[in-house]
């Protein structure tokens, strides 16, 4: 590289933190692994490996209930693995099929929590993903009000992460992309469609929206936006906590070079001072409940909700150095 000149990859992440989405540990040599994923895809292909051997679980009568075993372990020997590679927390998802039984997935966080404390990675290494239904949210307020931190998911709409934030949730994460795309063959949201009409992204708008409110009203959550399709999703969201790109995404931006007298065309767009002169009204100060959260929840987050929770066994752990 030239004298005198940075990468794209470093000018961003001097406002962001850029986690790379990858399930493959070769590619930790390109990018540290300050994250990683394991999708529940690989947990059942290591489950079903020939020597894979998980204790401790035959002495239960009930097919389920080894099978929640058998996952459960593989799961948290996965994520103990990880919590090897980095010095930051482990994500880990709880069942989506639990999304709407707020003491289920509170039973499952302490089932998984207490299989890490056996295995020594201890609670503060620790965060559990949680669908953000009405449900998740207030099971992740019980759980946060005991010092155990969640990472909510599913995220498509203002009152999904503005309820998250008041129920003290450690990380909030957006889908910019899916949000995109249900606005490109769907109508009918009104959030989506205020946007549309501003001439903005609805997924980006979310992101923003959500970000000033958190720093506004001074939340402690950490905001987290996937999903990224372009460099350009990464220019515009530079300032938010989190973002995790794919690695093409990244190993463009590390190919990239930006020069000195270019550097103004990569702002931050996200920062403390944005949030101050962010405007919201009052319904979106409300302090939410099951009734005007149902209100609030339009026909983009119920679909994409449901397509996530629906029928789904996904098991995933996040490994990465999301600080508090």
């Amino acid at each position: 590289m030239g004298i005198g000149l940075i990468t794209e990859l470093d000018s961003v992440s001097s406002y962001s933190e850029i986690v790379p989405d990858t399930v493959v540990f070769d590619d930790f040599e390109r990018f540290p692994p300050t994250a990683a994923t394991v999708s529940s895809s690989l947990i059942l292909g290591i489950c079903s490996l020939p020597d894979t051997k998980i204790q401790g679980c035959n002495s239960l009568e009930q097919s389920d209930d080894r099978m929640s075993c058998f996952f459960n372990k593989a799961l948290v020997n996965v994520g103990g693995d990880l919590a090897k590679l980095v010095p930051g927390r482990v994500s880990t998802e709880v069942d989506a099929r639990l999304a709407y039984d707020t003491q289920a997935i509170v039973r499952k966080v302490h089932d998984l929590l207490n299989l890490y404390r056996e295995i020594g990675v201890p609670p503060e290494r620790l965060l559990f993903k949680i669908p953000s239904t009405w449900q998740g949210i207030e099971a992740s307020r019980l759980l946060e009000s005991n010092g155990i931190q969640t990472h909510m998911t599913f995220v498509y709409s203002f009152c999904q992460a503005a309820a998250a934030a008041q129920a003290g949730a450690s990380v909030i994460q957006v889908f910019v992309g899916r949000l995109r795309d249900w606005a490109r063959n769907h109508n009918g949201d009104s959030e989506v469609e205020a946007a549309l009409r501003r001439g903005e992204d609805p997924g980006l708008a979310l992101v923003t929206k959500a970000y000033n409110y958190i720093h506004k009203y001074g939340h402690k959550s950490k905001l987290m936006a996937v999903a990224i399709r372009n460099k350009q999703d990464v220019f515009n969201l530079l300032g938010v906590d989190y973002i995790i790109s794919p690695l093409k995404i990244l190993q463009s931006l590390k190919e990239s070079v930006t020069p000195p007298d270019e550097k103004y065309s990569l702002m931050r767009r996200l920062s403390p001072h944005s949030a101050a002169a962010y405007n919201f009204t009052e319904k979106e100060l409300v302090k939410w409940d099951e009734h005007s959260f149902a209100l609030a929840l339009g026909p983009a987050a119920v679909e994409l909700v449901n397509a996530g929770t629906d029928g789904s066994g996904a098991v995933t752990v996040q490994d990465h150095k999301w600080r508090s």
